[in-house]
Formats: C-alpha cells, sequence, structure tokens
C-alpha cells in the first residue's frame, strides 16, 4: 500500500476517523476541495478565452463580464460531482504532515 495513500472510506467519511486520526478531518477536506477547485477553475479559463461574445449568440458585455463566476462554478460543481482526484491526494498529504507536526 502507497504510505501516502488514505483509506478512501476515511477520506469520504470524517466519522470513520480512528482515535489518531485528526480531529479537522472536515476542515481539511473542505480545504482540499477547495483547492482543488482552485485548480480546475484555472484550467477551464483558457476554454473560454476565445468564445465571441458578440450577437447574435453571444452574451455581449454582460457575458465577458460575469464569465469568470460561470468558470468558478462549474469548477465547483465539478469537485462536487467527485473531482479529478485532487482533492484526496491533496487532503492524504495534509494528514500526513498533521500527523508528522504530532
Amino acid at each position: 500500500m502507497n504510505p501516502l495513500a488514505a483509506s478512501p472510506d476515511l477520506l469520504r467519511n470524517p466519522a470513520a476517523a480512528l482515535p489518531g486520526q485528526p480531529k479537522n478531518l472536515e476542515s481539511l477536506r473542505r480545504t482540499a476541495e477547495a483547492f482543488e477547485a482552485s485548480f480546475l477553475s484555472q484550467m477551464m479559463k483558457p476554454m473560454f478565452e476565445g468564445l465571441s461574445t458578440e450577437a447574435p449568440f453571444g452574451g455581449g458585455a454582460g457575458e465577458a463580464a460575469w464569465r469568470g463566476f460561470l468558470v468558478d462554478a462549474m469548477a465547483q460543481q465539478t469537485v462536487k460531482a467527485g473531482g479529478v482526484g485532487l482533492a484526496d491526494s491533496v487532503l492524504a498529504q495534509m494528514i500526513k504532515i498533521q500527523e508528522q507536526g504530532a
């Protein structure tokens, strides 16, 4: 077993934490998921940079102004739907670092 990998059950269910596990696992998970959403948002932005906002199918200046919010929302929904696995890797590293500090 990979020493850096945390149990998928532990990663998905903080209530399953063992006595030696960090108490703030849910907080760590939220932080890891926020990092993944931020990363995905940055990766998605170039996909929309070349799109025209002109008529007849574009939304004009309003679309250009709100596009960043749309990309952020899509990234957050991607994480909510399971993401790409980055949050799990980040969480495992955060747990390891926290255990080493204890």
